[in-house]
């Protein structure tokens, strides 16, 4: 049986990398999306021939493109596209907030996943494809002026268009909702929170799922 491809964005450290491992373990070939090129050879040196460096910006359509279609030339084509490039803001609230950050924050964590979205639509329809995408506790709730937490509500509706969408022709689309996860998102370590490998199980849990089961969201949360 040929091994399923994976794209994965924002691939070069915490759950996109550990999605990186948690994939080839199950057999997938990946294909890494970072700004960091250094850290993504570093990762492909670690996970051997079966993993692409792929390095590129997600807040840019044509670069998004040009690595899915390097990665489909490189294993014949894409089964999946995980949107996992996401940023945080510093200044919380909206009377205190930044709005140069809201810029930064609407252009990775919303028009770069819709970028992923587009670019790997066209290989994954080729497949019956698979999109899976991060988004967060913080879009199911509503938090005190967060910016951060709406651009993940944002993820979750899309997603869930997105998935009426791509049944229509027999894709899959999951959002994975992940509570506090010990990432370099934060400054201080985080011991007893999820764990990026806690996500990773779950991307890996809904792309393996039998092709009748779409899995629309996995909704994860510190056990204490």
């Amino acid at each position: 049986m040929t091994a399923k491809t994976l794209f994965i964005t924002g691939a070069s450290s915490g759950i996109g990398a550990e999605t990186a491992r948690a994939a080839r373990r199950a057999g997938w070939n990946v294909g890494l999306f970072a700004r960091s090129e250094d850290k993504l050879l570093a990762l492909v040196e670690e996970l051997g021939d079966r993993a692409l460096a792929l390095p590129g910006d997600v807040t840019s359509l044509d670069e998004q493109n040009q690595a899915l279609a390097k990665l489909r030339h490189a294993y014949g084509g894409v089964d999946a596209a995980f949107a996992n490039a996401g940023m945080g803001v510093e200044a919380a609230g909206t009377e205190n907030g930044d709005p140069e950050e809201w810029d930064k924050l609407v252009d990775v964590n919303i028009k770069g996943l819709l970028y992923t979205a587009k670019a790997a639509m066209p290989h994954l329809k080729l497949r019956k494809g698979h999109m899976v995408m991060t988004g967060s506790a913080a879009g199911r709730v509503h938090l005190s002026g967060s910016v951060y937490g709406a651009s993940k509500w944002f993820v979750h509706g899309y997603a869930g268009n997105l998935s009426e969408e791509m049944k229509e022709w027999g894709g899959r689309c999951t959002v994975i909702a992940p509570g506090m996860v010990n990432t370099a998102f934060f400054d201080e370590e985080k011991p007893d929170k999820l764990q990026p490998e806690d996500v990773a199980d779950a991307v890996v849990f809904a792309l393996e799922a039998k092709p009748r089961n779409a899995v629309r969201e996995v909704f994860l949360m510190p056990a204490d």
